[in-house]
């Protein structure tokens, strides 16, 4: 039966489930009493709905408060144990795997070394099916019993109707790969088990403004530093985030070649492998045998040393015009805009921000509208380097809770326009 607006009664259940899970979960635990203005609802809606996710095992009671002259209120929370999520990080040195309870509490975790030989698309999800096998047997939960599985990938994603998620992942050499069936065709992820394929840097912004430096703003924008660099921006009109390509904004006009093919790329001054090339072109030498990841420490360490001898000149000159190209960038970003907040992440990002900051930001000013960078900040994510993963899982998490914490039926390729309403109200509180 519909109501006004074209709603139904079911419409309307599943609205108050949401309005009250997701209250419980970032503000929980609460008392019935509590959540009554908190989320605009009657009592006798809160204490039905209440019941109703108590049964279905998503909601379970956290202790009581005592209450001015009454009975003390039973305080509520969302049950860590109502559902499992898979989040993933393909990254472009490893792919990570990690399950989470619903609380988004880590349980299981697997890495699968990547590097240019092994970066076919079938090794990939072939990587990613594993993991999934493998962080289930390690906890003993069922595949049947997840909520669904996020992933972050390097590209733009595009869902279509008849391949799933495709993914046009440029630098790593993917031109509209069907992820999603690539997936689907090898055991370890049934069809049941929905999956939510987004932009790397997209799902670092969502962790952040979910549970990192990002909450309260309404608008920012999170930068993922790694081998290659993105972004993801949150506005008013864009709650959801949106991917940025910022690593391909245009810095030198005929400039270095950057792995996209285009010259002048910032990626191509400030990403961890060219900022490594840079570097041994200029007679750096990294550790010998050494990881992207391990090699990457090696100039901040020589550019102030911690045992008291001479700083490296050169790897001190690389590093500032990285820190110069990435505050022109971030200046960009600033004037486009106008941010309240710019966030930097990455395992790139954690390892050269904390030294880097200072002159980032310098430059930022510099290069930035002077009435913008008076009122942008500019810091360190808070997630570390499992932002990615975390943030892959928040895709089927607020799914979820968008549904009312229903399961999806069938698994959908993409996040629905329903899940935008979620993150966008994380994003504003």
């Amino acid at each position: 039966m519909a109501g006004r607006g074209g709603r139904t009664v079911r419409d309307l259940r599943r609205g108050n489930r949401a309005a009250v899970l997701q209250r419980l979960y970032f503000d929980g635990p609460l008392s019935r009493l509590d959540l009554g203005p908190a989320t605009g609802l009657s009592s006798g809606s809160i204490s039905n709905v209440v019941a109703e996710l108590i049964a279905d095992g998503l909601v379970e009671e956290a202790g009581s408060v005592g209450s001015d002259g009454g009975r003390p209120r039973t305080l509520l929370r969302v049950s860590p144990a109502g559902g499992h999520l898979i989040g993933v990080d393909v990254g472009e040195t490893r792919v990570r795997v990690e399950l989470f309870d619903l609380a988004l509490t880590e349980l299981a975790r697997t890495e699968r070394p990547l590097d240019e030989r092994t970066y076919a698309a079938d090794t990939v999800a072939g990587h990613i099916r594993d993991g999934v096998a493998e962080v289930l047997a390690a906890t003993g939960v069922a595949a049947r019993g997840l909520l669904g599985v996020g992933i972050g990938v390097p590209g733009i994603v595009e869902p279509t109707p008849d391949r799933g998620a495709v993914v046009h992942g440029q630098t790593v050499g993917w031109d509209a790969v069907p992820l999603e069936a690539l997936l689907r065709a090898g055991p370890g992820l049934p069809d049941s088990v929905p999956c939510f394929v987004d932009n790397g840097a997209r799902t670092l912004g969502q962790a952040e403004m979910w549970f990192g430096a990002g909450r309260g703003a309404r608008s920012a924008v999170v930068v993922l530093l790694g081998s290659g660099i993105g972004a993801c921006l949150v506005t008013p009109d864009a709650e959801h985030g949106r991917a940025l390509e910022w690593g391909h904004l245009t810095v030198r006009v005929r400039g270095r070649r950057c792995r996209c093919g285009a010259r002048g790329c910032l990626e191509a001054y400030a990403g961890a492998a060219s900022l490594l090339a840079r570097w041994r072109e200029q007679g750096g030498r990294p550790p010998a045998g050494a990881d992207e990841d391990t090699a990457l420490a090696a100039p901040p360490a020589a550019a102030r040393p911690a045992d008291g001898t001479a700083a490296d000149p050169t790897a001190q000159a690389v590093l500032e015009e990285a820190a110069e190209y990435l505050g022109a960038g971030l200046a960009d970003l600033v004037n486009l805009f106008q941010p309240e907040r710019i966030l930097i992440g990455g395992w790139a990002g954690l390892t050269l921000g904390p030294q880097l900051l200072p002159e980032i930001r310098r430059h930022a000013a510099a290069y930035a509208l002077r009435h913008p960078a008076r009122k942008v900040t500019v810091d360190m994510g808070r997630l570390g380097p499992d932002a990615v993963t975390v943030g892959a899982a928040v895709l089927p998490l607020a799914d979820f809770f968008a549904r009312g914490g229903r399961r999806a039926e069938p698994a959908p390729s993409s996040p629905p326009p329903a899940w935008h309403a979620a993150l966008g109200e994380r994003a504003l509180h």
